[in-house]
């Protein structure tokens, strides 16, 4: 089974209907799933930024952030990835929580899966070893 890191743009997709959602779905039942533990934390930021927003209400974010907690990702400690997490966000002059699922995904060896597309665009820019490993949600459900 193929193996992908996810942020949580990706993850926050199962649980809220938006743009892209049946991709993220597929995508779900179709490769095992990485992410650095720091996903945890972004999930639950997203859907109090939902909240806040009027998107959802707070019921609704407590029942979302039951199902991420059951969803089945592996979740990988960040704490080995601190120094080159920090060397590549001071490189590509980006925050250091996206960086930190490039880093991830260098040392897994597998594809990096965003609906981040400023992070996209940014390294779509880069030239390197960073360029071509992440990916939109489009090209990894389009992949076979």
């Amino acid at each position: 089974m193929r193996r992908l890191v996810i942020d949580a743009s990706i993850a926050v997709k199962w649980v809220i209907e938006e743009a892209g959602t049946s991709e993220a779905l597929l995508l779900r039942r179709r490769t095992r799933l990485v992410a650095p533990d720091l996903l945890t934390a972004e999930c639950a930021n997203i859907l109090w930024k939902k909240v806040r927003r009027d998107e959802i209400t707070a019921d609704e974010a407590l029942v979302a952030g039951r199902l991420l907690v059951r969803s089945g990702i592996d979740l990988r400690p960040m704490s080995s990835l601190l120094e080159a997490t920090t060397q590549l966000a001071l490189r590509l002059d980006h925050a250091a929580y996206d960086c930190l699922y490039l880093v991830l995904a260098e040392r897994e060896k597998c594809p990096f899966v965003t609906a981040d597309d400023r992070l996209l665009r940014k390294l779509a820019g880069s030239v390197g070893r960073w360029s071509g490993v992440a990916m939109s949600l489009q090209e990894a459900t389009s992949e076979r």
